[in-house]
């Protein structure tokens, strides 16, 4: 009998310990460079959280510090997520030029297809098989492209690779401001939540950005003439955006919610980013057609060629940096047309 109460004791102190691991509760600090009205937090990351939540039991939760809010500049988002001032963040890898070499093959001209679904297809393929390593700091909950450069012009419109000399105009990776640097424009670095300010101050003259960012930014308030690459044809540059969570918070997790978090991630993520990607896009690409004052030019396929072999000094510059780095560059470009090849069958 006494064996019997004193088992039951140590059962009931176990029950103890254990219970507490089992249920814990976590919140997730997720943080990001755009406004909270923008699709990355809408459209993809707030509905992602809910499903965690539903399928944890509410264990899991989220919190959002979107356009910065934790500090600091969109480049030193991998450094917060990797020093665990959030826990995950939402950003570009070329923000941070250098950093992540290897990534920058996708962001070449001519490299990705157009669209969400198809260039997140590419690059996930493409990071699963090549880019492991240079991520191995963090946790890679998701990878993905912003569907193509386009080019947005206060005043001048752009219909070919000669409108562009003497423009200045904003870059958001080192791959797009060699790219307009080849055209003749004079490429600006600067966040997204800084280019309408800058437009309409003159600052720029238009930016290199995608149509998802265009109303959220309220770029279309500032700018009246659109310039994209045809349908049909690689995307004259891309930006790679990738969703990154702290490898310690993460490992920290109980096994059960480690689980949860897995299975929301990855290809099933991805494909949810392209999905959103192509639909806001397809919204803000027909609000512009609907607002008087406003140019959309597709470029002409004969522009475009030239085009492409005007930057073609794009891809021979990043291939002397990855060949001082040790890195093969050919074979990074040909597995990321490969990639892009795929992603459209």
């Amino acid at each position: 009998m006494r064996t019997s109460f004193r088992t039951g004791l140590l059962a009931l102190s176990l029950w103890t310990v254990v219970q507490p691991v089992q249920a814990q509760d976590v919140t997730f600090r997720i943080a990001h460079f755009l406004p909270a009205v923008a699709s990355a937090q809408k459209a993809i990351l707030e509905p992602w959280c809910a499903e965690l939540g539903r399928q944890s039991g509410g264990r899991i939760r989220c919190a959002f510090f979107p356009s910065m809010q934790l500090g600091g500049t969109p480049a030193q988002l991998a450094d917060q997520v990797r020093n665990g001032v959030a826990d995950i963040v939402w950003t570009a890898p070329g923000y941070s030029p250098g950093r992540f070499p290897r990534t920058e093959a996708l962001e070449l001209p001519g490299i990705l297809p157009l669209g969400g679904v198809a260039g997140g297809r590419a690059i996930w393929a493409f990071y699963g098989q090549h880019l492991k390593e240079e991520y191995k700091d963090y946790k890679v909950l998701a990878m993905h492209g912003d569907g193509g450069m386009n080019i947005h012009t206060a005043s001048k419109r752009l219909a070919g690779p000669d409108d562009f000399k003497g423009v200045k105009l904003r870059s958001p990776n080192r791959s797009i401001a060699r790219t307009l640097t080849a055209l003749g424009a004079t490429p600006v670095a600067m966040p997204p939540a800084q280019v309408t300010e800058a437009i309409a101050k003159g600052v720029v003259d238009g930016a290199s950005a995608v149509w998802e960012v265009l109303l959220p930014t309220k770029l279309d308030e500032v700018t009246r003439h659109h310039l994209e690459s045809p349908a049909d044809r690689p995307a004259m540059g891309a930006t790679v955006l990738v969703l990154l969570m702290n490898k310690q918070k993460y490992d920290a997790l109980p096994a059960d919610l480690k689980a949860i978090v897995d299975r929301n991630s990855g290809e099933p993520l991805v494909e949810r980013y392209g999905k959103a990607w192509d639909d806001a896009s397809t919204i803000a690409r027909n609000r512009i057609r609907s607002l008087p004052g406003h140019t959309l030019t597709v470029m002409e396929a004969g522009q475009y060629e030239i085009l492409l072999k005007r930057t073609a000094v794009v891809q021979t510059e990043w291939l002397a940096d990855a060949r001082a780095r040790n890195i093969n560059g050919e074979a990074l470009i040909a597995a990321a047309r490969e990639a892009a090849a795929k992603s459209l069958r």
